[in-house]
């Protein structure tokens, strides 16, 4: 994917989806901490580093969706 130059430092695309992939975990977290609660998710922190997975996964598609 490459890299973006702002203001003459160079930020990888990577570390931008990864930002908003944990932007939208902690948005999802919210709601999923109900079920940690109730005791319906049994490891809490391997259940959310699966989720922050597959969001950082689509986010990298939709970005290559939509930039490619």
């Amino acid at each position: 994917m490459g890299e973006l130059n702002v203001y003459g430092v160079y930020v990888p695309v990577l570390l931008i989806q990864a930002v908003l992939a944990y932007v939208l975990l902690r948005l999802l977290m919210h709601v999923l901490d109900r079920f940690v609660e109730q005791g319906w998710i049994a490891l809490p922190n391997i259940f959310y580093l699966c989720i922050y997975l597959v969001l950082l996964w689509l986010v990298h598609w939709g970005f290559i969706v939509c930039l490619g």
